[in-house]
């Protein structure tokens, strides 16, 4: 069950850096979906919400519930995507112009971090030091489901507008 958990972060995180890769500056900054985020404020957004993999090594207690429990219904919730979503203001993207190299170094950072760790920890524990207010603690298995399906639902929108880029 880990090792599926694993790979899935590891493709999805992958492809979201392939298709992040394949624009140009310019096109990474470009908007050709009105009132919609660039592809690098997405890979911002993303890059900020990634800051929360810390909690990984905080404080964490044995689980006494499958670890895995809280992945449906986030999966359904993250990969509807004609829900309109509202992103936490600590994870919002700067509106600046976004550095393509910076961008794909920092997110590489931050997702060898979490595979790193990911293949040393128990993931069955409850991390203690964060909580999402509508589910509660997330097992470290969940926490790294949750960036995987988070991450996901941003390659959708990428792919949005590459199409619109390729037009």
């Amino acid at each position: 069950m880990e090792k599926r958990l694993l790979d899935e972060y590891d493709s999805a995180t992958k492809r979201l850096l392939n298709l992040l890769n394949s624009l140009t500056q310019d096109q990474l900054n470009s908007q050709p979906i009105k009132h919609h985020w660039t592809a690098g404020q997405i890979g911002d957004h993303l890059y900020k919400s990634y800051n929360i993999s810390h909690i990984l090594m905080g404080k964490v207690t044995d689980t006494n519930r499958p670890p895995d429990q809280k992945l449906d219904e986030i999966q359904k919730l993250f990969l509807d995507f004609d829900i309109k979503m509202e992103s936490p203001e600590a994870i919002i993207p700067s509106n600046d112009t976004i550095d393509k190299n910076i961008l794909l170094n920092s997110l590489m950072e931050k997702i060898e971090w979490v595979n790193t760790h990911g293949k040393t920890l128990d993931l069955s524990k409850t991390c203690l030091d964060f909580a999402i207010p509508e589910y509660g603690p997330f097992t470290r298995f969940e926490w790294i489901g949750f960036n995987t399906v988070h991450t996901r639902r941003h390659i959708h929108q990428i792919e949005q507008i590459i199409k619109h880029i390729k037009k």
